[in-house]
């Protein structure tokens, strides 16, 4: 069986307060975007085994979260046979894009779909948070508001059908640890769910992403490239998530030849 499985953007994000066990709460909307991973899945036998292509990835290929998903449905019970499987990176990997989560959410539903296991939507959900915050997103990856530490999850009704996205993303690695240390939770000053029913132009007066301040200080070269998004014409830019990737949402087709140095794609949503 062969899939494919999209990444996400992040509209605003705020960081509103440190919780007990060390985590932050947080205020974001999530929205899928039609970039891929490509996954191929075949029995094989023995041991599982991953092989991977397009971008690269650092790391144990054994403990990629894709591998962690089919021994987390074993561990939970469910009858899953030695796998053969193909990964094609084509979502660049530390970008703020949900690429690995994505992959790892993907293999939960593939796998249920594949062996007719008797997983609800929730409950595949429920398994995909065990292996990240942000993956329950992608078992259905449709417009959502999520809080908590980004796994609860409010479905909203927002829709840019019709709007050109350009992702650009640098050369520029930016760990988790960094971009928390530069944020200070707080409240936003206006309510994220409010800005996102406003037209798009207005967003970038109230929609904000708090890693922002610090990581531009930090990495001169994004928040560049967020004014170079504004100067072509965005109606709205940001970073994606912790980073590094900058996107703007344009009402033309955008150029990206100004940032042909980078990886980016451009897609009418």
């Amino acid at each position: 069986m062969k899939v494919r499985t999209c990444c996400k953007i992040n509209l605003g994000l705020n960081v509103v307060e440190r919780r007990p066990d060390g985590y932050h709460n947080l205020q974001t909307i999530f929205y899928p975007v039609p970039l891929f991973d490509e996954i191929a899945i075949e029995e094989g036998e023995g041991d599982d085994k991953l092989t991977l292509g397009g971008h690269p990835l650092e790391g144990d290929v054994n403990d990629n979260l894709v591998l962690r998903a089919v021994r987390l449905l074993r561990q939970e019970g469910y009858p899953v046979p030695p796998l053969q499987i193909d990964l094609r990176k084509v979502i660049p990997s530390g970008a703020g894009l949900g690429g690995g989560s994505s992959d790892a959410a993907c293999m939960v539903r593939t796998i249920a779909q594949l062996y007719h296991l008797p997983l609800s939507q929730v409950q595949m959900e429920a398994l995909a948070s065990k292996l990240g915050a942000d993956c329950p997103f992608f078992v259905n990856p449709v417009p959502r508001y999520a809080e908590g530490i980004g796994d609860v999850f409010t479905p909203i009704s927002l829709s840019l059908r019709g709007w050109y996205l350009l992702l650009v993303k640098p050369d520029v690695h930016v760990s988790t640890r960094e971009a928390y240390a530069g944020v200070h939770p707080h409240q936003p000053v206006y309510s994220l769910l409010e800005t996102a029913t406003l037209p798009v132009g207005q967003w970038a007066e109230r929609m904000t992403n708090d890693f922002e301040e610090s990581i531009f200080e930090n990495h001169p070269l994004l928040g560049e490239i967020k004014q170079e998004l504004y100067r072509q014409g965005a109606a709205y830019a940001a970073m994606s998530g912790s980073g590094s990737t900058i996107f703007g949402l344009f009402r033309s087709r955008p150029d990206s030849e100004p940032f042909s140095e980078h990886f980016t794609f451009v897609c009418q949503l």
